[in-house]
């Protein structure tokens, strides 16, 4: 820990500059990402330069970490969203949807499958707005009122966004602080992260008919959470890269048993439902609901999924396998580099090595491979381009990877320049010096949703904020891995209100402008779940 870095508070108030821009350009003037974060990137440079004494050579040693450590995440983001969009153009999402709305009569039981389990699933494999772009339509069409067709999946998803698509803001996190105890960090937040999943299992069912909803879906929702945050959980201590992607998929397949149960196969006792629509409305949805017929059956939806669960198990269980595939590394090297305030960096042979062919884009790559071939093969593309014309695969991946890629370039970038000019070590040390211990370990998590709430990216939140959140505990003392699981928390956390996602829901629903009503919805549940979240964290410094 550098502690020669200045302190008093024009410093400060210098080091805080770029990312209150940062904040101001996002929230402030709804700038994107992707134009607000080169700015953000550059004024960082700026200030490391003319404040904090940062050489030239200092500042290129930390884009190219920032640039190489981007690399190692966006062959996440990459490869995720082709599997996507090579399922999606096939139709494997509309026989999803079609097969879960056959399953039952109980509007309950869909609203929840939908809006909670199937976001979640997308969440876990995809991420990237997915979650909210498919499922506000579906509910939609199944006859939610608009406004609770938005709030229900950002709610359902956001507890999947820590270790969801294959753990890429996990990933990104270890990427941009070296955590000193993993394992302790991932079952912390897991449990963090289970709280906020199943509040939103209730939220979703309060939102739908208030108290009598809760009692009547409180076993399905008991059921799913505990495979959702417990299967999580126990899977963190294997792989976390792996755990909410297994976790959700179970999750998936245990909506048919479900579906059995007289208590959701058949329509529920009456009850006051405001998330419905009624009427005309509601049948002219339902209608539209039965629009197309699915091309191919529910096991050949959930095939690149089942073959990116072999892919996967099949490399990290058999060790003769891992350790031949993980010999196989890459990584950069970068010279000594240092400010006229003595923050040094070490050179280094090899930063960040990674073992390409056990990366999770490898598994993903594969898969999304494998499943282009067969569904090619058994001429799903051109059933479904018949009913639904669609854009090209490629052009599908490039539309939604390339401004996830400027935005994470640019967070990277920002905070590597952030780590090697000594910013982040002087806002830790001012931040440690006004707050008390356990107050901050109450705070942390409110500091991950103001960067989700900034970037709509638990990832770029991490990335952002992890090396100050990892700086601020080791001053004051507390437990790092308690207070990197609340940010990771909070990051979460702060995609159900995350302007971006917002916007995406009212956009895909026909009622852009309506933003206001939707944060209603979902704002009060997070400022609550925040401060749940506050508290077990420092019950969890304690131990």
């Amino acid at each position: 820990m550098d502690v020669n870095v200045p302190t008093d508070l024009g410093h400060w108030i210098a080091a805080l500059a770029s990312i209150a821009l940062l904040l101001f350009l996002l929230v402030g003037l709804r700038w994107k990402s992707t134009e607000a974060g080169p700015l953000g990137m550059f004024a960082a440079v700026l200030i490391s330069l003319l404040l904090f004494q940062t050489p030239l050579e200092t500042i290129s040693v930390a884009v190219g970490k920032g640039i190489w450590d981007s690399i190692f995440i966006l062959y996440v983001i990459w490869p995720a969203l082709l599997l996507y969009v090579v399922a999606d153009r096939a139709g494997a999402f509309n026989s999803l949807r079609v097969g879960i709305a056959r399953f039952s009569k109980n509007d309950l039981f869909l609203v929840l499958a939908f809006g909670w389990v199937f976001a979640s699933f997308l969440q876990g494999i995809a991420g990237f707005g997915v979650p909210i772009a498919v499922v506000a339509p579906l509910l939609l069409a199944i006859g939610v009122k608009p406004i609770f067709a938005v709030a229900i999946p950002l709610l359902g998803h956001a507890w999947a966004n820590m270790f969801g698509t294959i753990a890429v803001s996990w990933l990104a996190t270890n990427q941009v602080i070296d955590i000193a105890d993993p394992l302790g960090t991932a079952w912390q937040t897991a449990i963090l992260l289970w709280i906020v999943n199943i509040a939103g299992g209730l939220a979703i069912a309060w939102m739908y008919g208030r108290g009598p909803a809760i009692r009547h879906a409180l076993p399905m929702i008991l059921i799913i959470s505990l495979i959702h945050g417990g299967g999580q959980l126990a899977l963190v201590f294997w792989n976390p890269v792996v755990s909410n992607f297994i976790a959700g998929t179970i999750a998936l397949l245990m909506l048919y048993p479900l579906s059995t149960w007289r208590r959701y196969d058949q329509p529920h006792a009456e009850m006051p439902v405001q998330a419905m629509a009624e009427g005309s409305e509601r049948v002219a949805a339902q209608r539209e609901q039965r629009g197309h017929d699915p091309v191919m059956g529910l096991g050949m939806a959930t095939f690149p999924y089942v073959v990116l669960t072999v892919v996967t198990l099949g490399a990290l269980l058999t060790p003769q396998i891992e350790s031949f595939l993980g010999a196989f590394r890459a990584g950069l090297p970068f010279a000594e580099v240092g400010t006229g305030y003595h923050v040094v960096r070490d050179a280094t042979d090899a930063y960040a090595p990674f073992a390409v062919f056990t990366h999770p884009g490898t598994f993903i790559l594969v898969a999304a491979i494998i499943s282009w071939v067969v569904y090619r093969a058994r001429g799903y593309y051109g059933a479904w381009a018949r009913i639904k014309q669609q854009e090209s695969i490629w052009k599908g991946v490039t539309d939604g990877a390339l401004p996830a890629s400027v935005a994470v370039l640019s967070f990277l970038a920002m905070a590597t320049v952030f780590d090697h000019s000594g910013q982040t070590q002087t806002l830790a040390l001012g931040i440690a010096g006004a707050t008390p211990a356990l107050g901050y370990a109450f705070a942390a998590n409110f500091i991950g949703v103001l960067g989700a709430f900034m970037t709509s990216s638990n990832t770029a939140s991490n990335v952002l904020f992890s090396g100050l959140q990892q700086n601020v505990a080791q001053l004051q003392n507390i437990s790092s891995s308690s207070v990197i699981a609340a940010q990771s928390a909070g990051g979460a956390l702060g995609n159900a209100i995350a302007p971006a996602n917002v916007v995406l829901g009212t956009g895909t629903t026909g009622i852009s402008g309506k933003e206001g009503a939707v944060l209603r919805q979902t704002l009060p549940w997070s400022i609550a779940i925040a401060l749940v979240i506050g508290l077990v964290t420092v019950i969890l410094t304690t131990f």
